[in-house]
């Protein structure tokens, strides 16, 4: 009984011993960096994870669109590298979101995290760039080469409003995760926009 006793105190006394430790070492030691802030939710960490979902979401669309409209292996690459790309980045930034307790909708008209008041389209462009139903409408009917002409036109311009976008959250984001994938995505649609006006090129294609 006494050798329990004896036990179960000098268990006792490492646990004390070993708490005044992490206490010295806590409050004499360097502290612990503070939590990242969650961004708010008019920032433009979150206007931009929110409206560049949506953008990534039609590219993504108007991928899957031509890969079944035409046999060319160019474009199929192209369509598919675009479709795989914006698919994943789209959901890191609605990860983000929910990670930051964020809603993935905002009353704000797009665009508005940039100090801009886009007023959507009429046939459903969104944001700079987007394509319009009626636009989509043609690339689903359409076929071959002629399909493949209107993707490259159409997912140009999609690109040139990305970039517009992405720069302004390299310019605005406060989140360093967030301001490196921006910029790499300014990096990745300028070289695909130049890949683009050279497969154009091949089809004849000069504007």
């Amino acid at each position: 009984m006494r050798t329990r006793t004896a036990l179960a105190a000098g268990a006792a006394a490492v646990l004390i011993a070993l708490g005044s430790v992490v206490t010295v070492a806590a409050a004499g030691g360097e502290e612990p960096p503070p939590a990242p802030a969650v961004p708010a939710s008019d920032s433009a960490d979150a206007g931009f994870a929110r409206d560049m979902a949506v953008h990534h979401q039609q590219a993504v669309e108007m991928s899957f669109l031509v890969r079944d409209s035409t046999d060319g292996e160019e474009i199929r690459t192209l369509a598919y590298d675009i479709a795989n790309t914006q698919a994943n980045q789209r959901g890191m930034m609605l990860g983000w979101l929910d990670l930051w307790g964020l809603p993935k909708v905002s009353e704000d008209p797009p665009m508005a995290w940039m100090g801009m008041r886009h007023k959507p389209g009429k046939d459903g462009a969104l944001m700079p760039g987007m394509a319009t139903r009626a636009e989509l409408d043609r690339l689903r009917k359409t076929g071959g080469e002629a399909a493949e002409i209107l993707y490259l036109r159409l997912m140009t311009a999609h690109h040139k409003g990305g970039i517009h976008m992405a720069e302004g959250c390299v310019s605005a984001c406060e989140v360093p995760a967030e301001k490196r994938l921006a910029q790499g995505m300014v990096d990745a649609q300028q070289s695909e926009i130049d890949l683009m006006a050279e497969l154009l090129r091949k089809r004849g294609v000069r504007d």
